[in-house]
C-alpha cells in the first residue's frame, strides 16, 4: 500500500471538517469526527453522527455530495440511503456514517473505536467565524 502524499493527507483533513460542517449545517446531531489514521488501513477518517428524520439524514448525503464535487472527491458507494437507519457514505479516505438515534446507540462506534482521537471540528469553526 502506497504512502500517501501529505497533500492528499491535508485534502482528507479539510474534507472531513467540511462534511462535519456540513452535517451540523443541516441539523444533524452530535457530530464526532474521530482520526483513525494511526488504527485503521481502511480510512483516515470518521464522521459519525445522527439524524432527526430520513429526510434530513438523506439530505446531510445529498448536501456532503454536491461539495465533493466541487472539491474533487469521489464517493466509492453509499448504502442504506433508501432505509435511512444507518447510512454510510465512503469516499475513500473519509466514511461518514449518519445513523438515526435507535442505530446509533445499538452499533455505538464511538465505543469500538474509543481509542480513536476525535478531530476538534467545532473550535476550528467558531475560531474562523470570529476573525
Amino acid at each position: 500500500m502506497a504512502k500517501k502524499t501529505e497533500a492528499q493527507q491535508v485534502d482528507a483533513k479539510q474534507f472531513v471538517l467540511d462534511c462535519a460542517r456540513i452535517a451540523d449545517e443541516n441539523k444533524a446531531e452530535d457530530v464526532v469526527v474521530l482520526d483513525l489514521r494511526d488504527r485503521s488501513t481502511i480510512c483516515d477518517y470518521f464522521i459519525i453522527c445522527t439524524g432527526a428524520s430520513d429526510r434530513q439524514m438523506r439530505t446531510v448525503i445529498d448536501y456532503i455530495d454536491e461539495h465533493a464535487a466541487k472539491t474533487g472527491q469521489t464517493r466509492f458507494r453509499v448504502s442504506g440511503y433508501d432505509q435511512a437507519r444507518w447510512i454510510l457514505a465512503d469516499y475513500v479516505d473519509v466514511i461518514i456514517h449518519i445513523f438515526d438515534a435507535d442505530s446509533r446507540h445499538y452499533y455505538d462506534l464511538e465505543l469500538l473505536w474509543g481509542d480513536a482521537p476525535r478531530l476538534e471540528w467545532q473550535a476550528q469553526r467558531k475560531q474562523e467565524t470570529s476573525i
